[in-house]
């Protein structure tokens, strides 16, 4: 069915002919990789967690070992290896070092493609079934993948490498399918959307299937009828054929691994992060409330409209597809605002389904056609104010920025001049919008226009803020890497003290042993050096055969100026930023740890550390 006819619901929706789709399509495609692609590779991973999967892509593709993902010598149980699997296979292109220097194109690939993939499938949907009363579905259909790309949380995530991103991308997708799948049975297969769900599950574990599921269970509910969904959908053997795909690596890993993956991927990473905070990400339960409206911005206004336009009848399924958008936002509501442990990235799964409500809720209207059409509009052109004029009076805020790690943080951004191409965008967002409003002009216009400016924020300020950030927080790892490389002796180890960056691991491509700022990290320190065993590296007591006589550490000032740490004659290497490069005598560190642990410190480095690296 290439559109829907709306019945006693609403006014015909406007058919849209094969050509007019590919049209569109190849629109959102061009798109899609401009706002995911444009300069993918421009600035390095981002610590603390990016370099992590990084790393651990890398290793599959330098040593053959695509079973257990592993990060500096140690494996890394925390996610399935679907995302690692796909940065690996980037890394094992030939040529890498040309074309990827800072090895963050590949790490970042699967996000990027991901949203490229989700944004497509957003705008095919709503070609083949539009909204109902939707007169202009092919403004719609650029408008949904839109809202998508440039909610704040995607336009950072689907540049990151994590497997955040790829989640939200494949859950998506499955989700689109399945609804296509109830909304027109004769034409779409069921088995599509449950093989991209196990895919989903190698991506971010069993997640996938219970927001899936609460998806599909509210639906039901909201259309008073669980059993037309279950006997077009086929749960249960799409359930097995999900299984297939993503149990055999998880059985595989457990045989491997045992019962440390068991604990630590189930355990802590799952059951413990659902139960209980980690990592003292402790958030009110409302949490994802203000995350919802941010994640939605400029637009907020219209995702409020399209919630409470949501019809609470028995439609028919082709014209469904407002109502499943509702309660697949609402699904990833109510799971994680009931987990323990809240993060602003647990959100992006529910992305999709707000920008398919920004999307409906512009159809059959103009920006001042009834008062809260008028309000909504009113208040993004008033979002979009507050931002142009935050941006032009950056010279009060931005000197307020303080960050030890890039110090210079605020003076190179006003030297820059970029806050002022932001502003200008901005501006010219707002000054559009107003526009449009005098004009009364169809509110799809109206978004798509505003989208247009944001594109030109995304391309001309936000995406050169990153570079300027990388230049500043992580160039200065990356030169202490090369610089550590080039002054390194045979055998000799490397330790980083203080501020920790997995990055450093990525860069040098050696097991780094990292240790914090406390008088208890020196102790651990020297007692690793001793007797650690990590795979591809081994400690080595002082005066047995293979030991090294002296260590390369980086150590940030401010840690380096803690009394346990002076006094130990280091040899300066080199000053980067905010980290100093020595070549530190073992015998003098392990003298220190000695007289340390007389005053009753203690090594503990061998306790469980569910995300020790």
């Amino acid at each position: 069915m290439s559109a829907s006819i709306a019945g006693a619901e609403g006014p015909l929706s406007v058919n849209v002919s094969g050509r007019q789709r590919r049209q569109v399509l190849a629109l959102v495609l061009t798109l899609g990789l401009v706002i995911t692609f444009w300069r993918l590779g421009s600035t390095g991973v981002v610590d603390e967690t990016p370099p992590l999967f990084a790393a651990a892509g890398r290793a599959m593709a330098d040593t053959g070992d695509w079973l257990t993902p592993r990060v500096n010598g140690l494996p890394r149980y925390d996610k399935p290896p679907l995302v690692y699997w796909l940065m690996g296979f980037g890394y094992a292109l030939p040529g890498r070092e040309v074309w990827d220097p800072l090895g963050s194109w590949a790490a970042r690939l699967p996000s990027a493609l991901a949203t490229l993939g989700l944004m497509l499938g957003l705008a095919d949907t709503v070609l083949r079934w539009p909204f109902s009363g939707d007169a202009r579905p092919r403004l719609t259909a650029l408008i949904a993948p839109l809202a998508f790309a440039f909610s704040p949380l995607v336009l950072v995530w689907s540049r990151t490498a994590v497997s955040d991103a790829l989640l939200c991308g494949l859950l998506g997708l499955s989700l689109l399918l399945q609804w296509r799948r109830f909304a027109s049975p004769q034409e779409v297969a069921w088995w599509p959307a449950w093989v991209i769900l196990g895919f989903a599950v190698l991506a971010k574990g069993p997640v996938a299937v219970v927001l899936s599921g609460l998806a599909l269970l509210m639906f039901g509910a909201l259309r008073r009828d669980l059993v037309q969904p279950w006997q077009r959908l086929r749960p249960l053997p799409g359930l097995l054929l999900t299984a297939l795909i993503s149990l055999p690596w998880y059985s595989l890993e457990l045989l491997v691994e045992g019962q440390p993956f068991w604990d630590s991927f189930f355990g802590y990473h799952n059951l413990q992060r659902f139960t209980s905070v980690v990592n003292d990400h402790l958030q009110p339960w409302w949490f994802f409330g203000p995350v919802m409206l941010v994640a939605a911005l400029p637009f907020t206004p219209y995702l409020l409209i399209g919630l409470a336009r949501v019809p609470r009848s028995r439609i028919p399924p082709e014209h469904s597809l407002h109502q499943f958008a509702a309660c697949w936002l609402l699904a990833v509501l109510l799971l994680f605002t009931t987990a323990a442990t809240k993060l602003p990235s647990y959100w992006l799964p529910a992305t999709p389904a707000a920008a398919l409500l920004v999307a409906q809720a512009s159809v059959g209207s103009t920006v001042g056609s009834s008062r809260w059409q008028r309000m909504a509009w009113a208040t993004c052109l008033a979002l979009i104010a507050v931002l142009a004029a935050g941006f032009w009076l950056g010279s009060l805020w931005v000197p307020l920025i303080e960050d030890p790690e890039m110090p210079t943080l605020s003076v190179d951004l006003l030297a820059s001049g970029l806050l002022k191409w932001a502003a200008v965008w901005f501006s010219a967002a707002a000054v559009l919008g107003a526009g449009l409003l005098l004009q009364r002009r169809a509110a799809a216009q109206a978004l798509l226009a505003m989208q247009g400016c944001l594109l030109g924020f995304h391309l001309t300020a936000l995406v050169p803020i990153a570079e300027l950030a990388d230049r500043l927080r992580q160039q200065p790892v990356r030169d202490a890497a090369s610089l550590m490389l080039s002054q390194q002796r045979r055998g000799e180890p490397m330790v980083m003290v203080g501020t920790m960056k997995p990055s450093l691991h990525f860069y040098t491509g050696q097991v780094i042993i990292y240790e914090g700022q406390s008088d208890g990290a020196l102790v651990n320190i020297a007692d690793r050096l001793a007797h650690e065993q990590r795979r591809g590296w081994s400690g080595y007591p002082l005066g047995s055969p293979g030991a090294s006589r002296t260590v390369l550490a980086l150590i940030d000032r401010g840690t380096a100026e803690r009394d346990h740490w002076r006094n130990l004659q280091p040899e300066l290497l080199g000053q980067i930023g905010i980290y100093d490069v020595w070549r530190l005598d073992r015998t003098r560190l392990e003298q220190r740890a000695q007289t340390l642990m007389a005053d009753g410190i203690d090594a503990d480095w061998e306790k469980p550390r569910p995300e020790r690296y």
